[in-house]
C-alpha cells in the first residue's frame, strides 16, 4: 500500500508545484497553453513511442485484455446511455466525457503500480496498448471530424487524423514492438529525454488550470461530473473484476485487472480537452476528483483481493 500512496504523492507534488507557480505569477494562462502544446506535439508522442515499443505485445492477447476491454466497453456504454439524462452534449464534449469515464492513468501511475505493487510491469500492457492503439485513435478521429468544420472533406479529415502526433507515436512504437527493431542509441536517448518531459509538463499545466481556472466542481455540470467519476472509480473496476472471474482469471491476475481499472482518469484527457478546447473544465475536475478518490478505492481493492 505504501507504493500506491507514493505514486499518488508524486503526482500531487507536481500538480501543487504548478498551482504554486501560477499563484506567484511565474506561470500564466500563456504558460499553460505552451506546456499543453509541448506535451501534445513533442513530449507525449516520444513517451508513447518508447512505452509501446518496450511493452510485451504478447501480453495483450490474453484473458487480461478481455476483462480490461469489457470493463472499458461497459463504462463507455453506460456513459453514453446515462449522459443523455444528465446533460445533452455535442459530440466533441461527449468524447471527452467518455474518456473521463473510461481512460485510465496507465502511464505515469499504471506502470509504477504494476511494477512495484503488482510486481509485474507487463500486467499494464493490455490496458496501455488498448488505450493507445484503439481508444485514443478513435477519440482523436471523432474529435478531428467534429471540430474540423463543415467545409473539411473526407480526405482532409483522414490526413488530419493520421498526422496526429499522439497516434503517430503510438503506432510507430507498436511497429517497433512487433518487429523487434531497436532504435540506435543515438536516436533512442534523445527520444527518452523528450518523453521524460511529458508527464511533468502535463501535471504542471494541470496545476496552473486548478489555480487560475474555476474552482474544482465549480465550472462543470455536477450531474455529469458525478457520473464520470462514479463510472471511473466504481463501475469500471467492478466490471473488470466480474468479467475477469467469468474468463477464468485468478489471484494476482484478477487483482491486477481490478486495480488497474480503478486508476484515475488519465492526464492525457486534459491535454486532449485543452488541445481541442472542448469540456476542459470537466476533464480537469474529473481528473482531480478521480485521483483523490482512487486512493481509498485501490486501498480497498488491495485489502479485499491482495
Amino acid at each position: 500500500m505504501v507504493e500506491v500512496l507514493e505514486g499518488f504523492t508524486a503526482l500531487a507534488a507536481l500538480i501543487a508545484l504548478g498551482a504554486l507557480l501560477a499563484h506567484v505569477g511565474f506561470l500564466t494562462y500563456a504558460s499553460q497553453t505552451m506546456l499543453v502544446r509541448l506535451a501534445f506535439w513533442v513530449a507525449s508522442p516520444a513517451l508513447l513511442l518508447t512505452v509501446v515499443a518496450d511493452a510485451d505485445v504478447h501480453a495483450v492477447f490474453s484473458a487480461n485484455l478481455v476483462a480490461t476491454a469489457g470493463a472499458v466497453a461497459g463504462s463507455l456504454l453506460l456513459y453514453l446511455l446515462l449522459s443523455r439524462l444528465v446533460a445533452r452534449r455535442p459530440a466533441p464534449e461527449t468524447v471527452i466525457g467518455s474518456l473521463c469515464a473510461m481512460y485510465v492513468n496507465a502511464g505515469n501511475l499504471g506502470l509504477p503500480i504494476a511494477a512495484y505493487v503488482l510486481e509485474d510491469a507487463a500486467l499494464v500492457a493490455p490496458v496501455l496498448l488498448l488505450q493507445l492503439i484503439v481508444l485514443q485513435p478513435l477519440a482523436l478521429a471523432v474529435l478531428d471530424r467534429t471540430t474540423a468544420g463543415e467545409a473539411a472533406g473526407v480526405g482532409r479529415l483522414v490526413l488530419r487524423t493520421v498526422r496526429n502526433p499522439l497516434m503517430l507515436g503510438a503506432v510507430l512504437g507498436l511497429v517497433l514492438a512487433l518487429t523487434g527493431i531497436q532504435l540506435p542509441t543515438v536516436v533512442r536517448s534523445p527520444v527518452d529525454l523528450l518523453g521524460a518531459m511529458a508527464v511533468p509538463a502535463m501535471l504542471l499545466a494541470y496545476g496552473v488550470s486548478l489555480r487560475l481556472g474555476p474552482k474544482p466542481g465549480g465550472g462543470s455540470p455536477p450531474g455529469e461530473l458525478a457520473l464520470v467519476v462514479a463510472l471511473k472509480l466504481l463501475v469500471q473496476p467492478a466490471l473488470a473484476y466480474l468479467i475477469g472471474l467469468a474468463v477464468g482469471l485468478q489471484d494476482t491476475a484478477l487483482y491486477a485487472v481490478a486495480v488497474l481499472a480503478a486508476l484515475p482518469t488519465a492526464q492525457n484527457v486534459f491535454v486532449l480537452a485543452s488541445r481541442y478546447d472542448r469540456a476542459v473544465v470537466l476533464a480537469r475536475d474529473a481528473i482531480f476528483l478521480s485521483t483523490i478518490g482512487a486512493v481509498p478505492v485501490i486501498l480497498g481493492i488491495t485489502a479485499l483481493l491482495a
